[in-house]
């Protein structure tokens, strides 16, 4: 099977380089070309390429936010592409199938590209890019107002920040945003979701409702112990967890 491969970089003249030393390999599939980091996200969520020739600096969203960005289940081998090397030797420690400086020679993209081979071959692409989100988040840390989450309609795909989110209801497998008077379906089970919700930002109040902690405006009682949460705009919420696990998260505001 041929390697299956998507290039991603905002100047035209890159991706013809790529796409150039591409023509000469064996065994590889050019599947399509982005010109932007949304783009980008899109396509490898719909056409899962088993590698990608990733720019970093790009209009929109950057390489390592397309990165950040991908769902659990698409791990394509990343081979970054950048004029800049400040990076490079930590992308490494935590296993990029490669990391290209610009201008590259052919010598040194074929190298990448069997990187990429062999990363897919012993399907170690999933974990390594699982360390690669870890470092960024280490190292390049996103402030609250920056961090947010993709939501894929039929049409587009929309990027809404998380510090926008008034709060998420379930709705069986799905999840509804709740963004001021606009909503967004998540197709998302809440189970998912609290893995990537940051806890400086939401607290689960029950199974089927997640609160962006800055929008709690009070808490009432309800009989039996349990509380209702009352936001900003007069949402009513009912919390199923103790009092004091929500104590406990809003005295760290």
């Amino acid at each position: 099977m041929p390697l299956r491969v998507l290039i991603v970089d905002d100047e035209p003249l890159a991706r013809e380089r790529v796409r150039t030393f591409l023509g000469g390999i064996a065994d590889v599939e050019i599947i399509g070309e982005c010109s932007s980091g949304t783009e980008a996200l899109t396509a490898i969520v719909e056409q899962k390429p088993d590698a990608v020739f990733l720019d970093i600096q790009m209009p929109g969203l950057t390489g390592f936010e397309v990165l950040r960005a991908l769902p659990p289940d698409v791990s394509p081998a990343i081979i970054f592409t950048t004029a800049h090397d400040e990076f490079a030797l930590e992308a490494f420690d935590v296993n990029a199938a490669d990391y290209l400086l610009k201008p590259f020679k052919l010598s040194r993209f074929e190298q990448a590209v069997e990187r990429a081979k062999r990363a897919c071959e012993t399907r170690t692409t999933e974990p390594a890019n699982r360390r690669l989100t870890q470092w960024l988040d280490q190292k390049m840390p996103m402030a609250p107002g920056q961090r947010r989450i993709m939501v894929r309609t039929n049409d587009r795909v929309v990027f809404v920040r998380l510090d926008d989110i008034d709060w998420i209801e379930a709705a069986g497998n799905y999840a509804i945003l709740h963004v001021g008077k606009t909503n967004h379906i998540l197709r998302e089970t809440m189970t998912h979701l609290e893995g990537q919700l940051p806890t400086d930002l939401f607290f689960r109040a029950s199974r089927s409702a997640f609160i962006h902690l800055s929008r709690i405006r009070e808490l009432q009682p309800l009989p039996g112990g349990q509380h209702v949460v009352i936001l900003q705009d007069g949402q009513k919420i009912t919390m199923t967890r103790p009092l004091r696990d929500i104590q406990e998260r809003l005295a760290l505001l």
